[in-house]
């Protein structure tokens, strides 16, 4: 058989962070370089690439179950291989390497995150060679972007800055499978906005674990106010970023809020707990109160921005007055979304050896009594849009009803109006279009697409 990937077909299920969807992108570029085609659905694929996250447990379960599962899915017709190729990346790639393949005996191929270019090589080898092929590296002095990029939507880019993570959190992985932080350099995240805009992209969202310590490695100090300036300055029309830890939120950031005309009136800060006894034991390295600080300078630099969170119940030691904590923060900021967990042990991590007798029906009950917490803040923050004329970059049409636009305002809030009359979804597809909100719920805003005359 000749090793090669000419005219077999692929797919790629990405389970995590937007860093993994981004690495997603590359890999599909690689291999539709190569002259594979990508297909959506595993029984139409000849090579199967899992992208996978390692934060929490139930991504571990879930993709041991998937790749498990594979053995019992047919080959499509036609196909020139004898078996599927079976191929898994990512953070467990790079925390499990050779345990992958013991556990899984027709797996094919591991990777880890240091690594990406060496895919092709390793699947062409499965080709030709069968058995496994795993190379897992514990660095690499190569910024990934330089690989080729099959973006998912012509209109909407990831730029990452930075790679890797410095900030040793006690309940996180991240930066055992990410390494350390690494920037890039500003001339080249420059280069690369500037030829999507070109291209005519129309949102860049910036990605790294930290990227508000952006330059530190490389300058000495950072340098992210900088970057979202120059940024700015490509004539981007839409500029968003992610993700921001507190502890490194400076001034001069906030400030954009205000001053930049692309920067997007949303901002994902991650706070994990309310509770300065926790964040302490996290090693989260702020309190409550420069939290709450941020907030209040964010609000006077932007009124209105939305602001979006990570809370994690359950930590090692957690109290009822420690959980009481974050429940009013919640209340306290008012966020528009928080993502919302219950804390998964990480072998490998400094929580891991904490002890905690917290019994698990007294962590879901207060992780049912955040929710509800979440849910009620999310709905009283997307009244303030009712009546209100938002643009929204249209992204698509609804899951549920064809006849349905979907997209994101600037505030990334889902919104949904009905398709203009006369108009098709494709060409309204990664436009911007003025939409008058006349229903706000919990999860999304709800109206209908104004003509030239300002007419819906």
């Amino acid at each position: 058989m000749t090793a090669s990937l000419d005219r077999m077909t692929f797919c790629i299920h990405t389970f995590g962070c937007q860093m993994n969807k981004h690495d997603s992108e590359r890999i599909a570029g690689m291999l539709e370089g190569l002259g594979a085609v990508m297909v959506d659905a595993i029984e139409d694929a000849d090579i199967v690439v899992f992208m996978t996250c390692c934060v929490r447990e139930a991504a571990d379960v879930r993709l041991y179950g998937q790749v498990a599962s594979l053995k019992n899915v047919p080959l499509r017709e036609g196909t020139p291989l004898a078996k599927r190729i079976v191929a898994v990346g990512g953070c467990i790639g790079q925390r499990d390497g050779d345990k992958l393949t013991r556990e899984l005996p027709h797996l094919d191929v591991v990777f880890g995150t240091h690594n990406l270019g060496s895919l092709p090589g390793l699947l062409m080898a499965a080709v030709g060679e069968g058995g496994h092929h795993v190379e897992v590296l514990d660095s690499s002095d190569a910024f990934p972007t330089a690989l080729p990029t099959s973006r998912e939507h012509s209109w909407a880019a990831w730029l990452p800055i930075t790679v890797g993570c410095d900030n040793f959190c006690s309940y996180c992985i991240v930066p055992y499978v990410r390494g350390r932080e690494k920037s890039r350099a500003l001339e080249d995240i420059v280069d690369e906005a500037r030829g999507y805009v070109e291209a005519g992209v129309r949102e860049i969202t910036l990605l790294g674990q930290n990227v508000n310590s952006y330059g530190r490695d490389r300058y000495g100090e950072p340098r992210f106010v900088d970057v979202l300036d120059a940024v700015d300055a490509t004539g981007i029309e839409r500029l968003r970023f992610a993700t921001s830890h507190p502890k490194d939120l400076t001034d001069e950031v906030i400030e954009r809020f205000g001053t930049l005309r692309s920067l997007m009136p949303a901002l994902h800060l991650p706070a994990q707990s309310g509770s300065d006894r926790i964040l302490a034991a996290m090693n989260r390295r702020y309190t409550r109160e420069h939290y709450l600080g941020l907030i209040a300078k964010l609000r006077e630099a932007c009124p209105g921005i939305a602001l979006s969170t990570d809370l994690i119940v359950g930590f090692p030691g957690e109290t009822e007055e420690d959980f009481l904590q974050t429940l009013s923060l919640v209340e306290e900021v008012g966020y528009s979304q928080v993502f919302t967990f219950i804390y998964s042990k990480r072998e490998g991590t400094p929580a891991a050896s904490m002890p905690d007798d917290t019994p698990r029906e007294v962590i879901q009950e207060r992780f049912d009594r955040l929710v509800e917490a979440v849910q009620r803040c999310a709905h009283d923050a997307n009244q303030a849009e009712l009546g209100q004329v938002v643009d929204v970059l249209v992204e698509g049409t609804s899951k549920r009803d064809s006849s349905m636009l979907a997209g994101k305002s600037p505030k990334n809030q889902t919104v949904h109006a009905p398709l203009p009359e006369g108009q098709t979804a494709e060409e309204l597809v990664g436009t911007v279009v003025p939409v008058l909100v006349d229903e706000a719920r919990t999860w999304y805003l709800a109206g209908r697409v104004l003509g030239a005359d300002g007419r819906p």
